[in-house]
């Protein structure tokens, strides 16, 4: 299988092609982090790496485009956000070209499901398929919803794993009857006043439950008998990746490159109807011919 990733990130694609034991026999990857492509080559030195989307041409006997283009200008996180117009979310229109130039046999897109309506609809008429929405919290402990756009059926979404927050720590919570429990209300406020000019808001969750969406840069803080914030390994378990998969970079980095992630065990997910099936999907009409 030939397989093109574009804003490939940190090639969690990859991971999960392997994960579901899909002979791979080339994996190009376009992405210009120096950072993303430093994590890349350290876990998948077979990877030839293209660099810029804007640049790249036809890439003959594709079986495979994959890409989660950059959602900056789409999710509502963002005030005043220009959607597909943006400088960033605009590079969507780079993967529709490269879809119809490669023609490749199936796709996947991937962005947020906090788009609005408009930008949506847009997406879908581009692509001439409706979004599966698929939340990576049947799979892990993270909350992330995520719309795929993909030629690839999903047969109905996966069991609800009921994986939380306190089975993927690295460092387990220590309790004793000695120790009071904090008083979370009073460290919410104080938190919160020491970062009233911080662009994203503080949020703290309690390791019984989910953490919300892993952001790019933004440390996730979680409490049991303390406030921490959550470790690089912690971050890569929340997205399906390895321990130490992101191990090569500075900390900084390695919370900004798994906030921009694919969660593995989604795509995994998506992946499933694929391997042994080369036939079966070559006599439907795929949705290359229509475009």
């Amino acid at each position: 299988m030939q397989v093109l990733s574009l804003f490939d990130g940190i090639s969690c694609a990859l991971v999960a092609l392997k994960r579901n034991q899909i002979p791979v026999a080339k994996y190009y990857a376009c992405e210009i982090d120096k950072y993303a492509i430093q994590v890349s080559k350290a876990n998948h030195p077979e990877i030839e790496h293209l660099g810029d989307v804007c640049k790249l041409g036809v890439i003959p006997n594709l079986d495979l485009l994959i890409g989660g283009s950059p959602c900056v200008d789409l999710s509502i996180a963002k005030k005043n956000r220009e959607g597909l117009k943006g400088s960033r979310s605009g590079l969507f229109w780079e993967y529709v070209r490269i879809l119809k130039e490669s023609k490749p046999k199936w796709f996947i897109l991937e962005n947020v499901n906090s788009m609005s309506r408009d930008d949506k609809a847009e997406i879908t008429k581009a692509l001439g398929i409706e979004p599966v929405m698929i939340n990576a919290s049947l799979v892990s402990a993270q909350c992330r919803k995520r719309l795929f756009w993909t030629n690839i059926p999903v047969n109905g979404l996966p069991e609800d794993r009921n994986i939380l927050l306190k089975d993927i720590l690295e460092v387990k919570p220590v309790s004793s009857p000695q120790i009071a429990p904090i008083n979370i209300k009073h460290q919410i406020i104080r938190m919160k006043e020491f970062e009233k000019n911080s662009s994203q808001p503080n949020r703290i969750y309690s390791i019984e439950g989910k953490i919300g969406t892993l952001t790019c840069g933004i440390k996730p803080r979680i409490y049991n008998n303390e406030i921490r914030t959550l470790t690089p390994i912690e971050c890569e378990r929340l997205q399906g990746l390895p321990d130490d998969y992101t191990k090569e970079i500075s900390n900084t980095q390695r919370y900004k490159c798994l906030g921009n992630a694919f969660n593995v065990d989604v795509i995994c997910v998506i992946l499933f109807n694929l391997p042994n099936k080369v036939g079966k999907f070559e006599n439907q009409d795929t949705h290359h011919q229509q475009l």
